[in-house]
């Protein structure tokens, strides 16, 4: 292949994904407008008008922003890539550091994740201080953002910056399998990630206390004894100083799993609808999702690093998205920014998977728990969310990684029977 060739390549499938989410995008909106002055007769009973509404223009609203950051998104990955502003990053740090050292490869690689992030700000205060706000659900503080911005750029220089380190030193020292040893590499620190986050990197931005409902607590504990699932506690997380939205999950891997509940769930629901609620979120880990996911994600990373180890000795692919220095953080960094727009096709499967896990899940908390519990407890967390009731089926196939809710409701309701 040709650099030009490739150059064209990328243009065709960058524009024709960028077309493809606006296309669905719009959809979405005109779908939810459409639908937005009669509530579903499935929910006639349960959900009001206003709430409705409220929720189709939530929907409309985060759509259109939506839209802005797709095309924002798109001009940042041109101007990067074919538009030369990766080569000139680098060139700004080989004016600093020596080109091909590690130092200079974290740097470059440093800067271009702040770069990300300053072009995402914009959009994060957007939806935080404007939609959210907006629409009731945002409680988060502009003292308390600038602490969270502060603590994760923390961890991304204590936590971040060593692991770039390490993957480019794997990168230059291990010769042509060096894929095999990033893979690896990178594996062992998602799976070290999944005993250390619980108790020591979520803490730094909420706080978690044991559940003191004696009531609600002998409830989990009998739906936990009957699932077979141990947990190393039961612990509420002020979710509330940040969103009004609520959840309810389980964490942690092998001996840390924790079960976690938003005390705004807890504020919302019946103890026999957090019970279901927690049901179905056991329901993937007896149904083992956490693990085929894992298992997923390690052999699709393997495939794209064996890409990539291809690619890396391949002058067009440098030339082709406008870089003329070849190494192995350019090429990490070109990787990163033109792997999206070729993976997007992917997304119709990867959202079917998951929904594919919800019914499941459902179905296992329907086992559990009685159905129609889960059903009430998810009409009062769609009504509070503000998340629709009538999406457009084709964006859904796209982006949703739950059921829409007329299906998911249905299938419940017909298990309670």
């Amino acid at each position: 292949m040709t650099a030009s060739s490739f150059t064209t390549l990328f243009l065709v499938v960058l524009f024709g994904g960028m077309l493809v989410k606006a296309m669905l995008m719009l959809r979405q909106m005109r779908h939810v407008r459409a639908r937005r002055d009669a509530v579903p007769a499935a929910f006639a009973d349960t959900i009001g008008l206003a709430a409705h509404q409220k929720a189709a223009d939530y929907t409309a609203v985060r759509m259109r922003l939506g839209l802005a950051e797709l095309a924002v998104s798109t001009v940042f990955v041109l101007a990067l890539t074919v538009g030369g502003g990766l080569q000139a990053l680098f060139d700004a740090w080989s004016a600093v550091l020596a080109a091909g050292t590690l130092a200079h490869g974290v740097a470059l690689l440093a800067s271009l994740g702040v770069l990300g992030w300053v072009v995402d700000q914009p959009f994060a205060l957007a939806r935080i201080f404007g939609i959210e706000k907006r629409f009731g659900f945002n409680r988060m503080t502009p003292a308390l953002y600038a602490a969270d911005c502060a603590r994760e750029a923390l961890l991304g220089a204590l936590l971040g910056l060593p692991i770039v380190a390490v993957a480019l030193w794997l990168m230059d020292a291990m010769g042509e399998a060096w894929w095999l040893w990033v893979w690896a590499f990178w594996l062992g620190v998602n799976l070290l990630a999944l005993f250390v986050w619980p108790t020591f990197i979520a803490p730094l931005f909420n706080k978690f206390t044991p559940l003191t409902d004696e009531a609600l607590r002998s409830r989990v504990e009998g739906l936990l004894a009957r699932c077979g699932f141990r947990s190393r506690g039961l612990f509420v997380m002020d979710g509330s100083r940040r969103s009004a939205h609520g959840n309810a999950y389980f964490t942690g891997f092998g001996a840390a799993k924790r079960i976690v509940f938003f005390d705004t769930l807890l504020e919302k629901l019946a103890p026999q609808e957090v019970e279901a609620v927690l049901a179905h979120e056991l329901g993937h880990f007896h149904h083992r999702h956490v693990f085929k996911r894992i298992a997923a994600l390690a052999a699709g990373s393997l495939a794209l690093l064996a890409l990539l180890g291809w690619l890396i000795g391949q002058d067009w692919f440098y030339a082709g998205l406008g870089v003329d220095s070849a190494g192995t953080a350019t090429a990490l960094a070109l990787f990163g920014l033109a792997l999206p727009a070729f993976t997007f096709p992917l997304a119709p499967l990867a959202s079917h998977w998951s929904r594919a896990h919800e019914f499941e899940a459902d179905t296992y908390a329907a086992r559990q728990t009685r159905a129609g519990d889960l059903v009430t407890a998810l009409v009062k967390l769609y009504r509070d969310n503000a998340a629709t009731l009538t999406p457009d089926p084709l964006y859904s196939r796209f982006f949703d990684s739950h059921p829409p809710a007329a299906i998911r409701v249905a299938r419940l309701q017909a298990q309670a029977r």
